[in-house]
This record gives C-alpha cells, sequence and structure tokens, in this order.
C-alpha cells in the first residue's frame, strides 16, 4: 500500500456524505487523491424485501470498481452497510474500512452503559453487532440500549437538517441521562452532537473513521 500520494475511494448511501468526507480527508489526509462512489437506494432497499439480497453485490461491485480505478482502500460511509466491509475486501482484493469500528472502539473504552441513536432501524442492528464485537475483543461486557429516533431520517432526507438536529439532540440529552457514553450511529447525524452540551462523551463516527483510516497511510 503507498503511503505517499494515496487514492482513497468512499462509498457512500447518500450524497449528503460527500461533502464532510471529502472535508476531512483533505484536513487529515491532504496529499489522497479521492474517489466517491455513491448509491443512493441501498438504505431504501435494505428495508425491502424484494431488493435486500441485491445489496452485498452492488456493495461488491462497487469496491471492484474502486480496486479497478487504482483505490489504495475503501471506506464506507455508512454503518447499515458496515457488515458487508470483509467480504467485499476479500473479493475485491483491497482494505476496506468501515467508518464506525473506531468510534465503536472508544465506545467500548469510554463506559459501561452505552446508549446507540439511530434514525434508521436498518443502522441500529449493525450498529449494535459491532458494538458487540469490538467490545469482545476488548475484553468487556456493556450495557447496551438503543433508540430509534422517529422523524429525524424523513426530515434531513427532505432537506430539513434543522428538525433533524433538534430530534437527534433531544435524543443525545435523554439517552445521556441513561449512559455513560453516547453513540451516533449514522455519520449523517454528527452535525447534531455539535448543538447540545451533556455530561457524558458523545461519539460520532466520521473524524474518528477518517483518522483511523490515515493512520494506515502513515509511516511506520
Amino acid at each position: 500500500m503507498t503511503t505517499s500520494a494515496p487514492r482513497i475511494a468512499f462509498l457512500h448511501t447518500g450524497a449528503v456524505n460527500i461533502a464532510p468526507f471529502g472535508a476531512l480527508a483533505a484536513e487529515l489526509l491532504p496529499a489522497a487523491t479521492v474517489v466517491n462512489y455513491l448509491d443512493d437506494k441501498i438504505v431504501a432497499d435494505l428495508g425491502d424485501a424484494e431488493r435486500a439480497a441485491s445489496v452485498p453485490e452492488r456493495i461488491e461491485d462497487l469496491v471492484r470498481a474502486a480496486a479497478a480505478g487504482g483505490a489504495d482502500a475503501v471506506m464506507f460511509t455508512c454503518s447499515s452497510i458496515s457488515e458487508l466491509a470483509q467480504p467485499a475486501a476479500a473479493a475485491a482484493g483491497l482494505p476496506v474500512l468501515r467508518v464506525d469500528e473506531a468510534m465503536a472502539d472508544a465506545a467500548v473504552r469510554a463506559g459501561r452503559r452505552i446508549r446507540v441513536l439511530a434514525t434508521l432501524p436498518t443502522t441500529c442492528r449493525p450498529t449494535l453487532a459491532l458494538l458487540g464485537e469490538r467490545a469482545a475483543l476488548a475484553g468487556v461486557e456493556p450495557e447496551f440500549t438503543s433508540e430509534v429516533i422517529e422523524g429525524a431520517f424523513a426530515a434531513v432526507a427532505g432537506g430539513d437538517r434543522a428538525t433533524h438536529d433538534r430530534l437527534v439532540a433531544a435524543a443525545i440529552e435523554r439517552g445521556a441521562a441513561e449512559a455513560d457514553v453516547v453513540v451516533l450511529a449514522q455519520a449523517s447525524m454528527a452535525t447534531a452532537a455539535e448543538a447540545v452540551t451533556v455530561d457524558v462523551p458523545v461519539l460520532t463516527s466520521p473524524r474518528l473513521g477518517v483518522e483511523r483510516l490515515a493512520e494506515t497511510f502513515a509511516p511506520h
């Protein structure tokens, strides 16, 4: 893997994540060339009994396209597809990083009571699974609770970021009262964390994820 001027592919399930991940890459991997791949129907199709089975193959096809384009690594920016990273990496023959893995590692270090917040049920399940996986690796047994925030995804999908952030901020306040750490399951929720102050850590995936990506290209 190159360390001088890497080519990074971000695989998105929503266009809303392209700009913030581009900004993080410019800050943390300034020498990198960034390529974006987008399938903005994946999240919807995961909830569709007829189309859900098509998602793994579509993800593998996009990762293969990134490999064919010369990518040194791929990062999935959507937690809903994190569990597909390992098989996609094996199929395409290049590293595939999960945006939320670093966040999960930080969460299981932060405290025993972990509150997971999501705006989609399709994201809540894989995030809880990832947290369980990373907790087992760390040798800890946290207590997990979760909430899918009603109305927040519909708001942001309709362009109403302010309502989304207000609903998520209220859920953060509720969760912080009962937990040692709050985890925001989706990268698109990160802006809401800036609008609220609570007494426990509120973890979001974008910066932590891209920091870990940058570490893979740091000279050893």
